[in-house]
Formats: C-alpha cells, structure tokens, sequence
C-alpha cells in the first residue's frame, strides 16, 4: 500500500512566513498549501482536507483564535491537529491558545527546524491514532 503525501496547510497573512515554512515542510516530502487569512483557512480545511494546520494569530478578516474556535466545534475538524506560530508570546495569549484546543503553540522569530519536528511528531502520532482504529 502507498502512503500519501500528508498536506499541511500553512495559514499566515505575511508571504516571507508562508514561504520560509512552505519550502522547509516540501523539503520533507509533504504536500502544502496555504490561506491567508482565517476565512480562507476555513475553505481550505474543507476544500483540501489537510492533515494538519500552522495557525498565525494577528489576520485579517477572521483571526486565528477565531478560526481554531470553529475547527473545534465542527465534528469534521475537531480532532484536526493545529500548531499555532504566531507572535502573540503573552502568557494571556498562550492560555487563549490551548483553552480554544490548540495542540501546540509555537512563537515568532521560529526555529524552521522546531517547526518540521513539530509537524513530523503531530503527523506521526495522528498516523498511529488512525491505524489503531483501522
């Protein structure tokens, strides 16, 4: 049996961002695509199905808190794994994050190395999880 390319959807409203995670997640064999913005993020979860998201907070139109909120609250995405990347470091903003179901936070200037380990580690444990229910 094959396995497919796992697509990760990259959502932020600053090109260098998207661009800077886009080559570093392709160069790991993984499918990406991208919104930017958090109305956008929400078409593109149900359009494209991606295996997991890279959630910026500070967009225009719909937030990132905003989006994670209907991820959660929607049966299809409620288990969809989410890596927040944003710049927001206050602790106000981290307890935000997890009380709206983040599964991790991660804060700007990022690590591309933490960021890949991060997506390999959630990718891997949802791949378990499914198998396990096979």
């Amino acid at each position: 049996m094959r396995h497919m390319a796992k697509r990760v959807l990259v959502v932020d409203d600053e090109p260098a961002i998207v661009q800077t995670a886009r080559l570093a997640l392709e160069a790991e064999g993984w499918e990406v695509v991208t919104a930017s913005n958090g109305a956008e993020c929400l078409l593109q979860v149900e359009s494209d199905q991606p295996d997991l998201v890279v959630l910026d907070v500070n967009m225009p139109v719909l937030n990132g808190f905003e989006a994670l909120r209907v991820l959660r609250q929607q049966d299809g995405t409620r288990e969809l794994p989410v890596i927040m990347l944003t710049v927001r470091a206050a602790d106000g903003d981290v307890l935000r994050g997890w009380s709206t179901g983040v599964d991790l936070y991660l804060t700007k200037p990022f690590s591309v190395d933490v960021l890949v380990s991060a997506v390999r580690r959630m990718l891997a444990a949802t791949e378990g999880s499914a198998e396990a229910t096979e």
